[in-house]
């Protein structure tokens, strides 16, 4: 497996970013809709600072996964995609990108506007970045839960699209986001190396 993406897969380094990233939404995702019922106690506290602290990490690992991409590029498109098919995927790739951004970032300016700390795994204290506000942690409050209700919407058709393409197109869209042999797909569709189109993903 190639640390960089070539002209038909992901690279190793994507692929663990990627994974990783999805890992931990999913974790996020678990912590945010349970932690609320939670009993008063160390307990809860611990839980919000665990949810705090990968809320972070989320948003540094994309930051990295951004600059990744504009260094390494991206693979070209699987031939024969229809051209609604992969602008459809870049509109719901910008918007995964833009609310993994968005979300960690609207927590960390509810958590500011409340006066709470905000400690990374209790190794790093970090900043707040506006001052204590009622009314602004009220509105991130909200922005924050609705973008993380349209991001799950997002990762599902993501998802389902990934899983469509595998198991009824029968191209590697989805195996090439794995390391190589995971997935037995046609050879036909890996993009030949003199293909000129552009990817959009």
């Amino acid at each position: 497996m190639t640390l960089k993406n070539t002209i038909d897969r992901w690279g190793g380094i994507s692929q663990l970013l990627h994974w990783a990233v999805a890992a931990l939404i999913l974790v996020m995702a678990y912590l945010g809709l349970t932690m609320g019922d939670l009993p008063n106690g160390p307990d809860k506290i611990k839980t919000y600072a665990l949810h705090k602290s990968i809320g972070i990490t989320i948003l540094a690992l994309v930051a990295l996964r951004v600059f990744w991409r504009v260094y390494a590029g991206t693979p070209r498109p699987i031939p024969g995609s229809p051209r609604w098919q992969e602008r459809i995927a870049a509109l719901t790739h910008a918007g995964i990108y833009t609310l993994l951004f968005a979300i960690p970032i609207s927590g960390w300016v509810l958590n500011s506007a409340a006066g709470f700390p905000l400690q990374w795994f209790g190794l790093i204290n970090l900043p707040h970045i506006v001052g204590e506000n009622h009314d602004l942690h009220e509105l991130a409050e909200e922005a924050h839960e609705i973008m993380f209700w349209v991001l799950a919407l997002l990762v599902v058709a993501h998802a389902g699209a990934a899983f469509y393409h595998h198991l009824f197109q029968r191209d590697a869209t989805l195996a090439r986001m794995l390391p190589k042999g995971w997935l037995r797909t046609d050879d036909a569709t890996i993009t030949p190396r003199t293909k000129d189109s552009d990817h959009v993903a």
